[in-house]
C-alpha cells in the first residue's frame, strides 16, 4: 500500500510543480497528508519532489526547512535546494550550500550561475563556468550551461569572452541546437557583428519560430530593416512575438507608416496583440501624428481589456500629448487606476510639449505627493517646463532636488538646468553648471551656445561654437540657429552668412523656416534690405510667417514702403488672420502722418475679425505670479504702482529722456501718446518689481510679446536711475538692463 501511494503523491506533487506559485497551497497540502499517512521518514524521491514543489511555488523558508529536517539527502535533495535559492536570489544562502555538497554535478553549476546571472553578475557567473572546467570529476557543460553562459557574455558586452564561449559549444557539439544557437544570434547582433549573427543563423539545420524571432530582431537592432522584412515573410509559421517585433523595430527604426500597416496584417489574421504590440503601435501613431489611427487603437484597446494596462495607458498618454490633444492625453491619465513612474513622466512631458508649463509644474508636485520618487527624465522635464515659464525661484527649488536625490550627475537633469538658467538671463549660472558637468553632449553645448544668444553676447556665442567644433561635437539645427541670431544681434552679416553655407556644405545639415528667418533678419537689421529681398527670391522654399515679419519689421523702422509693402502683401497671402501685418503697416503710415491708410487697414481687421493680441507682462513674487496690462489700474497695488511710475518719469526726463511716439497708432495729440507709453505692461509690471523685490535680486519681467522702442529705452534710464539691474524676456530674446545699457547693445 506505501509503494502506490508514494507514486500517487509524487505524480501529484509534479503536477503541483508545473503550476509554479499557484501550487503552494496544495503542496502544503500533500505535505500533511505525506506525514499522516507514510511510514516516517518518507522516502527521499518522494521528498525530493516536496522539495521542488515547494521551490517552484517560490515558498523557499518551507523548502530549507524541509531540506534541514530530511534525515538523508542525495545529489537531487542539494541541486533542488540550490535551484530554489538562486532563484530567490538568496545570493549567500546559495552559495554557502554549494560549498558544502559532498558531490556535484552540471545541474550544481548550472543552478549556481543562473543565480549570479539573475541578479545581474554576469563575471560571478562565467567564474563559476572556470570553476566548472576545473572540476576533477569529469562534470562537463551542458546545452544549459552553454546558452547561459553565452547570455553572460551578451550582458557583458564582451566580444572575445562570446567568441571563447562559442568555440566550446561547437567543440561539445552543441553548435546544431536551436537552443545554444539562438542566444549565440542575440549575443553576436547585440555586439554589433550582424554578420556572424547570420552565420550561426544559416548553418543551424532546424529553426524554430524563436530562432527566427532573434535573428529578424537582431537584423532590426543593427537597422538592416529590409534584411528583416525579407526574413519576416520567408516565415511559414509566425507567433504573436514575431509580428510585435515587427512593429517594433519598424518603430524605433522610424519607419512608423510601414509599423502600422504591419499591425493592420497583424489584426487582419487574427493574432493576439499584447501590451507590448499597442505600445509600439501607439508610439508610431504618436510619431507621425496619426490621431485619428490613435483613437481606433484606443477603441481596440478598450475592446481587449488592455487599456487600463500601466503599459499601454501610458502610450495612450504619449500617443495624445504628442498628437497635440493634450485634454485627450489628461483623460486616460486621470483614468487609470494604478500609475508608475512612466505614466507620470509621459503627462509631464505631455503638458511640456503642448506648452501646458504650470501644469507640468503642477503635475510633478502631485507625483511627490503620490510617493512616486522622480528619475532623471522626469526631473529633466519639469525643469524644462521651469525654462519655458522663465521660472528661476522654482527651477532653483529643482536644482535642490537634483543634489538632494543624487540626480544631478545625469546628464538630462544638467542639461534641463543649463538651458533654465541660461532662459531666465542667469548665464553665468548656466555657464558654471556646465563647466561643472563630467561630460557634455551635443545638447549641453547647444543650450549654452543659445543661452548666449538669447542673451545678446555674439562674441561669447561664437567662440563657445568654434570651442564646440574644436572638441568634436557635431552641431545640429538648433545650434546653428543660436549662432546665426547671435551674429544677427550683433550685426556680423559676413560671418553670419558663412555659418550660414558652412552648415550645409561642412554639417550636412538641410536648412528649415528658422534658419531662413535668421538670415532675413541678418541683413534686415543692418539696414541690407534689399539683400534679404534677393536672399529671398533665392530661397527654395518661401518664408513663413515669421520670415515676412521679420522683414516686414525692419522696414517700419527704415521706413522703406515699397519692400514694406511687399513683405506685407505675402504674410497676407500665407496668414490673412495674421495681426502682424496690419499693426507693422499701420506704425509705417502712422509714422509719416498717413492716417487715412491707418483708418483703412483698421476696417480690413475688423472686416477680417482679425484681433491683435493684447499687450501684457508679468513678474513672479513670492510664489505669486503678478500680470499686468496697458493702463491696467485692477492691481491691489494700482495707486503705489503709478505713484511710483510718476516718480520714475519725472526723474527720467531730468536725465534725458523723450519718449519714443512713432508706436502710437492714434491720430492723437503728442501728449496723449506720452500718456499711453507711460502706462504699458511693462513699465507697470517694473515699477511693481521696485516696490516689492529686494535692492539685491533683480527685478525678472517675461512679456509675451516683443519690447517697443520707448520702453526699451525707458527701461535703460530706470536702471540708471534706481541702480536696479532688470531682465526681461520678451517674445523674441532676453534684455538685461543694467546702469542704463541693455545686454543687447540696442541691436533688438
Amino acid at each position: 500500500m506505501t509503494r502506490p501511494l508514494c507514486n500517487h503523491y509524487a505524480t501529484l506533487l509534479s503536477s503541483v510543480a508545473a503550476a509554479g506559485r499557484s501550487g503552494a497551497r496544495v503542496a502544503a497540502t500533500v505535505h500533511c497528508l505525506i506525514l499522516r499517512t507514510l511510514p516516517h521518514p518518507p522516502p527521499v524521491h518522494l521528498l525530493n519532489h516536496l522539495l521542488t514543489a515547494y521551490g517552484k511555488a517560490s515558498r523557499h523558508e518551507r523548502a530549507r526547512r524541509l531540506f534541514d529536517a530530511m534525515p538523508q539527502r542525495n545529489l537531487f535533495t542539494y541541486n533542488a535546494l540550490l535551484t530554489t535559492l538562486a532563484h530567490a536570489r538568496l545570493l549567500h544562502d546559495m552559495e554557502a550550500l554549494f560549498a558544502s555538497m559532498p558531490e556535484r554535478d552540471v545541474v550544481s553549476y548550472n543552478a549556481l550561475i543562473a543565480g549570479f546571472a539573475g541578479a545581474s553578475l554576469p563575471a560571478r557567473a562565467a567564474g563559476v563556468y572556470c570553476a566548472l572546467l576545473r572540476e576533477e570529476a569529469g562534470v562537463r557543460p551542458s546545452r544549459i550551461t552553454m546558452s547561459s553562459m553565452v547570455m553572460a557574455a551578451s550582458v557583458l558586452g564582451d566580444c572575445t569572452l562570446g567568441r571563447q564561449f562559442h568555440c566550446q559549444i561547437l567543440r561539445l557539439g552543441f553548435g546544431a541546437y536551436a537552443f545554444v544557437g539562438s542566444p549565440l544570434v542575440n549575443m553576436y547582433a547585440k555586439m554589433g557583428l550582424i554578420g556572424d549573427a547570420k552565420r550561426v543563423f544559416d548553418e543551424l539545420e532546424f529553426k524554430n519560430v524563436v530562432m527566427y524571432n532573434t535573428m529578424i530582431t537582431g537584423l532590426l537592432r543593427c537597422k538592416m530593416v529590409q534584411e528583416a522584412r525579407r526574413l519576416f515573410e520567408v516565415m511559414a509559421d509566425r507567433d504573436s512575438i514575431t509580428w510585435t517585433t515587427m512593429v517594433t523595430g519598424l518603430t524605433q527604426n522610424g519607419m512608423e507608416s510601414e509599423a502600422l500597416d504591419v499591425f493592420r496584417r497583424m489584426r487582419a489574421q487574427g493574432i493576439a496583440t499584447d501590451q507590448y504590440t499597442f505600445g509600439s503601435t501607439l508610439t508610431a501613431c504618436g510619431a507621425l501624428s496619426a490621431l485619428e489611427q490613435g483613437k481606433q487603437i484606443h477603441t481596440y484597446t478598450i475592446r481587449t481589456c488592455y487599456d487600463d494596462n500601466v503599459f499601454v495607458a501610458s502610450a495612450l498618454v504619449d500617443m495624445y500629448s504628442k498628437c497635440r490633444s493634450i485634454r485627450l492625453a489628461e483623460t486616460v491619465f486621470r483614468g487609470m487606476t494604478s500609475r508608475n513612474i512612466i505614466s507620470w513622466t509621459a503627462m509631464i512631458v505631455g503638458y511640456g510639449q503642448n506648452g501646458c508649463s504650470e501644469e507640468a509644474v503642477r503635475a510633478f508636485s502631485e507625483m511627490q505627493r503620490d510617493g512616486i520618487d522622480p528619475d532623471d527624465y522626469t526631473l529633466g522635464s519639469v525643469i524644462s517646463s521651469c525654462a519655458n515659464l522663465a521660472s528661476l525661484e522654482e527651477g532653483a527649488q529643482f536644482h535642490c532636488l537634483a543634489l538632494v536625490s543624487g540626480l544631478m550627475p545625469y546628464i538630462t537633469v544638467s542639461n534641463a538646468l543649463v538651458t533654465l538658467y541660461g532662459k531666465c538671463g542667469s548665464i553665468e549660472d548656466a555657464h558654471r553648471l556646465f563647466d561643472e558637468m563630467s561630460f557634455h553632449d551635443q545638447v549641453s553645448w547647444t543650450a549654452l551656445v543659445s543661452g548666449y544668444a538669447q542673451f545678446g553676447k555674439a562674441k561669447e556665442t561664437i567662440d563657445l561654437f568654434e570651442k564646440m567644433l574644436t572638441k568634436g561635437v557635431k552641431p545640429d539645427g538648433v545650434t546653428f540657429i543660436g549662432v546665426l541670431s547671435a551674429c544677427s544681434r550683433a550685426g556680423f552679416v559676413e560671418k553670419g552668412r558663412s555659418y550660414f553655407y558652412s552648415m550645409q556644405k561642412d554639417h550636412g545639415i538641410v536648412p528649415v523656416d528658422d534658419h531662413y528667418t535668421c538670415m532675413i533678419d541678418l541683413y534686415s537689421r543692418s539696414g541690407r534690405l534689399k539683400e534679404a529681398e534677393e536672399f529671398i527670391k533665392q530661397m527654395p522654399v518661401c518664408p513663413d510667417a515669421i520670415g515676412w515679419g521679420t522683414l516686414l519689421s525692419a522696414c517700419r523702422l527704415r521706413g522703406d514702403m515699397e519692400i514694406g509693402k511687399w513683405a506685407a502683401e505675402n504674410l497676407l497671402e500665407i496668414d490673412p488672420q495674421n495681426p502682424a501685418s496690419y499693426v507693422l503697416l499701420c506704425s509705417m503710415h502712422a509714422s509719416k502722418g498717413q492716417w487715412n491708410e491707418v483708418a483703412e487697414l483698421r476696417r480690413g481687421m475688423r472686416d477680417r475679425q482679425v484681433k491683435k493680441e493684447p499687450g501684457c507682462s508679468w513678474i513672479k513674487y513670492k510664489n505669486k505670479v503678478h500680470i499686468f496690462s496697458a493702463d491696467d489700474q485692477s492691481h491691489p497695488f494700482s495707486k503705489g504702482i503709478y505713484e511710483k511710475l510718476e516718480w520714475l518719469n519725472s526723474k527720467m526726463v531730468e536725465e534725458g529722456y523723450k519718449p519714443d511716439v512713432s508706436s502710437v497708432l492714434h491720430d492723437v495729440a503728442d501728449a496723449d501718446k506720452v500718456h499711453m507709453l507711460s502706462h504699458h505692461s511693462e513699465k507697470l509690471a517694473i515699477a511693481f518689481g521696485l516696490m516689492f523685490v529686494p535692492q539685491e535680486m533683480p527685478i525678472r519681467i517675461v512679456k509675451n510679446l516683443r519690447v517697443c522702442v520707448d520702453c526699451h529705452n525707458a527701461t535703460k534710464f530706470i536702471s540708471k536711475i534706481t541702480g536696479r539691474d532688470i531682465l526681461v524676456r520678451d517674445a523674441v530674446r532676453f534684455h538685461k538692463f543694467s546702469n542704463g545699457l541693455c545686454s543687447c547693445g540696442d541691436f533688438w
